[in-house]
């Protein structure tokens, strides 16, 4: 197997972990709805949105994008406009460190999910 092909299979694998790590977050008292989708043009955004019972949204999500200069990888979490986690968009000219990234930030992103959205399901009672 060429390098590239190599590449192809090792961001097609991790896209797939991520995307299953963010989907499988769960909250007893939220409901949950995995997404991804494509970001021209040539990106992906992936991540869980949850909705409390008062009707607002809370996303978890991990935007990666390609370009000539290398891979860009940044996530948050939302609560419809407000920012509750911002992770700074970090930009890698090789793959392998992209998706070393990719990783980390999904890990960062997923960690402290539950405990953020414990926090604004208090607010509400």
């Amino acid at each position: 197997m060429d390098s590239e092909s190599r590449a192809a299979a090792g961001l097609l694998a991790t896209l797939t972990r991520v995307a299953h790590l963010l989907a499988d977050l769960h909250h007893p008292f939220a409901r949950s709805a995995a997404f991804s989708y494509y970001v021209p043009p040539a990106g992906t955004r992936m991540g869980t949105v949850f909705t409390l019972p008062d009707g607002r949204e809370v996303q978890i999500a991990l935007t990666v994008t390609s370009d000539a200069r290398g891979f860009a990888v940044d996530g948050a979490i939302t609560a419809e406009d407000e920012v509750l986690l911002a992770l700074p968009r970090k930009r890698t000219p090789d793959i392998d460190e992209g998706l070393a990234v990719l990783d980390d930030y999904a890990d960062q992103l997923a960690r402290p999910a539950v405990r953020i959205l414990d926090g604004l399901l208090d607010d509400i009672v």
